[in-house]
């Protein structure tokens, strides 16, 4: 009878345990709570002026160089643990239907955090003719992208950007 106390006595404490380590950061669910929306930061460049080289001078480079542009809205950020890092997916909506290879792109070189904010924009290529504007459902796409373990050492939250709001991920 004194084991069988002892134990549910046991059992019953651990059990009022999780729910202090629920909320905890020792939770790794918890890493990266609910994305938020937040207005776009305004951009320091136009893509309709070209960098460098003037009108008719081109490297081979620029040529295959992928020329997708930000979508207007972000819906959705959720951020998945799996083994060795992250999964980042990102909902987007478009303003028409018809943009193809979607796709998380890093807001710096390097994919580095700066002051602890791992950016994305999320960017897809138009289509060069004229196409429906279509129900909410047939504009919305997703695009995902894994990240490492190191890559998130140092990040606090990730943030995807698109024209007119950014959904920011915190830990």
């Amino acid at each position: 009878m004194r084991k069988t106390t002892s134990l549910l006595l046991v059992l019953t404490l651990s059990l009022g345990a999780c729910g202090t380590i629920r909320d905890s950061r020792v939770n790794p669910f918890n890493w990266f709570g609910k994305s938020r929306s937040e207005p776009a930061s305004a951009s320091t460049t136009n893509p309709l002026i070209p960098a460098s080289g003037g009108l008719f001078r081109r490297s081979s480079a620029e040529k295959n160089a992928y020329e997708g542009r930000p979508f207007e809205q972000i819906s959705d950020l959720t951020i998945e643990q799996v083994p060795g890092g992250a999964i980042i997916r990102a909902t987007g909506l478009a303003a028409r239907q018809g943009i193809y290879e979607v796709q998380l792109t890093p807001a710096n070189a390097d994919e580095e955090p700066v002051d602890g904010v791992l950016t994305y924009r999320l960017e897809g290529i138009r289509p060069t003719g004229k196409t429906a504007v279509g129900a909410v459902p047939t504009r919305e796409v997703i695009a995902a992208r894994r990240v490492t373990d190191q890559t998130l050492a140092g990040v606090t939250s990730i943030r995807v950007e698109g024209q007119l709001n950014a959904q920011v991920a915190r830990r």
